[in-house]
């Protein structure tokens, strides 16, 4: 067994700041080597985390022999073709949210993983925190009764700026893939794939969307209603409604701060798990079991579940709609 998983890092911004920050925290994580299309970026990045390796180009971390596991944290329009680019080179791969820009280059993804024997997982951190376990065993003890609903959102005010990331369609800007994918795959998670969904968004000047409303339903009458907006701050929590009560998701979605549940005539019990460092080392160490114990994906966060949240932003933005230049 490998003693050390040693990490590659493509694309040395603001989430892969954090990244690193917690790799630092894992004693089986080594953090090797950074790739930016701006060597001095990259040299800047690996002085801050001692890092021994930083190239100048995607091309150069991915064909550097002496990493395993590539994490992907460039932005979205270019998560896929960074993918195959270390597939290509034979590296396994961690990929920030959203996985793709779209289902399509999701499967494909997937499929070139699979004929190369490389692991590949979606870095939907927030799904391997200790609180979502928590979580999912209440909800699976009956603690509010049957489940009904759900309400979840997510949402900020970012300034306006055309060309940002979160703005701009060349670069998969808009709401619904930066903050609308954390609750709509926690819906995913814990609901499984709707029967029925419709869906309003507002499009702003550049042709994104900026504010979004979806309804999920199943055939069993349970609904979801999940918001994400770039324009305005949120509660960012998740409300669940059982017949017997309520439990809330406590803000942010992404990382909670703990489980609320208030039943019928009962006082209200809160439930929290300390979490280690920013959020990230659970996914972290997913990884390593996962690559330590020869497997190809993880059982938390599976190649049907992502490409599930993948073909559901799909059906979300045909009803706007909205289809990236890259599509």
């Amino acid at each position: 067994m490998i003693s050390k998983i040693r990490f590659g890092i493509l694309g040395p911004g603001t989430i892969a700041h954090r990244f690193a920050e917690d790799l630092k925290l894992v004693p089986k994580a080594q953090l090797v080597a950074v790739g930016s299309r701006d060597l001095n970026r990259a040299k800047h990045f690996a002085q801050k985390f001692n890092i021994p390796h930083a190239f100048g180009s995607y091309q150069a971390l991915a064909q550097f022999q002496d990493i395993d596991i590539v994490y992907i944290a460039t932005p979205h329009n270019r998560h896929y073709t960074d993918m195959a680019l270390c597939l290509d080179n034979g590296k396994h791969i961690l990929c920030e949210k959203p996985f793709t820009i779209n289902a399509k280059q999701a499967r494909q993804i997937l499929q070139i993983a699979r004929q190369k024997n490389l692991f590949v997982m979606e870095g939907m951190w927030t799904r391997f925190q200790p609180i979502i376990f928590k979580l999912k065993e209440l909800l699976n003890q009956g603690s509010i009764g049957h489940l009904i609903m759900l309400q979840a959102n997510l949402g900020f005010n970012f300034p306006f700026k055309p060309n940002h990331r979160l703005f701009n369609p060349h670069l998969g800007g808009g709401a619904l893939l930066d903050l609308g994918v954390y609750p709509i795959s926690l819906c995913q998670y814990l609901f499984g794939v709707p029967d029925e969904l419709k869906t309003l968004a507002w499009m702003g000047h550049t042709n994104v969307d900026e504010i979004n409303s979806v309804i999920f339903k199943y055939q069993d009458g349970r609904l979801a209603t999940l918001a994400s907006s770039l324009r305005n701050p949120m509660p960012s929590e998740a409300t669940f409604m059982g017949t017997e009560g309520l439990m809330k998701l406590h803000a942010p979605l992404y990382r909670p701060a703990g489980i609320s549940l208030q039943k019928s005539d009962q006082k209200e019990q809160f439930f929290k798990t300390e979490l280690k460092g920013y959020g990230f080392i659970y996914e972290i160490e997913e990884v390593i079991n996962c690559l330590q114990s020869g497997k190809l994906e993880s059982d938390i966060m599976p190649h049907e579940d992502t490409l599930a949240v993948m073909e559901l932003l799909d059906s979300i933005r045909s009803q706007w709609p909205l289809r990236y230049p890259m599509e």
